[in-house]
């Protein structure tokens, strides 16, 4: 986008255009390389942002209806959760989905709280950056816990009618929807895909053999529970602990049980459990599903830890020390990784090494695919290559997959040398007088 122009249609490849996903990470990744150059920084500040932008929302949130000490426990345990400090320094359209519902659902909550023109629009505004960064899912994940509440909480549902529904709606539709129209118009079939495949199709069919793609993501339905743990790690295991304690005390059962009578719980409860319920029959799912659902979960959980109900100190110690779990632990990967590199899923230092042995004439090549990362650090400079194609006047910088090595090194004579190893390839040099392999004398 950045380089071609067309701020339309995403294309996977300068021949196929994504379908996949709609533009808006794509645009704020785009505008960052035109601002800051193209670099690892520029395109990872996005996510940064709107994980930033989700923070304010929660705070905002937790402030008003809880309190100071709830709204800043609230930040302490999202940002640490794993799913969403890894998410802020990604690149992902995920974040953006989490901003969206965040600032829908803390919109809708903050109108009936606190009834001012940006709350009442700002929902709007939120449904649309869900359209332009996911799709139709944001209505999914915004009306999936609204309606149980509109039946059961006759306050709610009286907030709820006095939203700015007509003039809101048009709102929304004015800025998304002229997107999908000049996408469609652009490359047909996008609708068609979009909609029902990646909407549909992908969600009912765990193997999914229409995704353009990639690979469908294949796992035993229900399995978003176990992503549920790991996304909210550490803090899902500290709260499904201090559920099944309280569930195993029947005092503490009927406290939890007259607690669904305050709608504001009952709320937080609803938004934190439908998106991870959504997917449960889904077998096509990633970790990062679970995104949007961490923001009510961290107001509930700094509800039950909140230090007014901590008298200990150990335990309020243990709460921070919670909080530097994750953190610390990326951290301590990343030091690791920059001494181990073959333990990072990224072609960075593996094209950094090929790159200061290259002499000017010489190619880096992948044999039978390229990695998004080892296109990124060589500025699309890389490209694929068949065994049997190779044959080069100059010396070819190759990099293939483990499982691919012996095949390949017992073709050539004498034995290819191995210069590097990423966590998924290995890297090694075709000199000149080598470089057509005994493969090209077979039929």
């Amino acid at each position: 986008m950045a380089t071609t122009g067309d701020w339309i249609t995403p294309w996977f490849t300068p021949e196929l255009p994504f379908w996949g996903k709609p533009p808006l990470s794509f645009w704020t990744e785009a505008i960052a390389f035109k601002l800051l150059g193209t670099n690892e920084f520029a395109v990872r500040l996005p996510s940064w942002l709107a994980t930033l932008g989700s923070m304010g929302l929660i705070f905002a949130y937790a402030r008003s209806y809880f309190g100071p000490q709830v709204a800043t426990w609230s930040l302490l345990i999202y940002a640490s959760c794993a799913l969403v400090f890894i998410a802020a320094g990604a690149v992902l359209t995920d974040p953006f989905l989490a901003l969206a519902t965040t600032w829908a659902m803390v919109a809708l909550a903050m109108a009936a709280h606190s009834p001012r023109w940006y709350w009442r629009y700002g929902f709007f505004v939120a449904m649309a950056i869900g359209l332009l960064a996911k799709g139709p899912l944001i209505g999914v994940l915004v009306a999936g816990p609204l309606l149980p509440l509109l039946v059961f909480y006759p306050t709610l549902r009286a907030s709820f009618l006095k939203m700015p529904w007509f003039s809101g709606t048009a709102l929304m539709l004015l800025l998304s929807v002229p997107w999908y129209v000049m996408a469609e118009l652009k490359t047909p079939g996008f609708l068609n895909y979009f909609l029902v495949g990646e909407h549909f199709l992908r969600f009912i069919d765990s193997g999914w053999a229409g995704d353009l793609y990639g690979v469908a993501h294949k796992r035993m339905k229900g399995a978003i529970w176990l992503e549920v743990l790991t996304a909210s790690f550490p803090w899902g295991l500290l709260a499904l602990a201090m559920l099944l304690r309280h569930l195993f005390k029947p005092a503490q059962r009927a406290l939890l049980w007259q607690k669904r009578q305050d709608p504001n719980l009952a709320y937080l409860l609803a938004w934190a459990l439908f998106t991870p319920a959504f997917f449960t029959l889904s077998g096509n799912i990633l970790w990062t599903y679970v995104l949007p659902a961490l923001a009510s979960f961290s107001v509930l959980m700094a509800l039950a830890l909140s230090p007014e109900k901590t008298a200990k100190p150990w335990q309020r110690s243990g709460q921070l020390l919670l909080t530097t779990l994750v953190p610390l632990g990326v951290t301590a990967y990343m030091v690791v990784g920059a001494f181990q590199p073959e333990l990072l899923k990224t072609e960075k230092y593996l094209v950094s090494h090929a790159m200061t042995q290259m002499k000017p004439g010489d190619k880096l090549v992948y044999l039978d695919d390229v990695p998004f990362s080892a296109t990124f650090y060589t500025r699309g400079q890389t490209g694929v290559i068949t065994l049997n194609q190779l044959t080069d006047p100059s010396a070819l910088y190759l990099a293939m997959q483990k499982k691919d090595w012996a095949v390949v090194s017992g073709k050539f004579t004498p034995p290819l040398p191995q210069l590097f190893e990423s966590r998924e390839h290995i890297l090694t040099v075709i000199p000149p007088a080598t470089s057509a392999p005994k493969a090209t004398q077979q039929p």
